[in-house]
């Protein structure tokens, strides 16, 4: 399970995606499908949680690594390039970013 805080020396990871009202229980339910059935299963996944705004307009995603070596590993497996590019279709783009944990409050 994801938990933040202070002292983590794993790797964090915030991909935001953006979407259309239309399109956004679609992707959704394939991130939730990915985590589920691929991502949770690979080596150093520590936890995630989905997020999505009120106008259904954005996904925000909050993953734990082990390391980023695990995350980027989990990124290209043939099952990820697949998963990725079906993701893709369903927002307008979709990018991932490495964090450090800074202050927890």
């Amino acid at each position: 399970m994801a938990e933040i805080r202070q002292d983590f020396r794993g790797q964090t990871i915030i991909t935001t995606f953006e979407t259309t009202p239309a399109l956004a229980f679609d992707l959704i339910e394939a991130l939730q499908a990915a985590f589920a059935e691929c991502i949770s299963k690979q080596p150093g996944f520590l936890g995630a949680a989905l997020h999505v705004n009120d106008a259904r307009t954005r996904v925000c995603n909050y993953s734990q690594w082990a390391s980023r070596e695990d995350y980027q590993a989990m990124l290209r497996t043939p099952e990820m390039r697949e998963r990725n590019r079906a993701i893709n279709a369903l927002c307008r783009g979709f990018e991932p970013v490495m964090y450090e944990v800074e202050g927890v409050y």
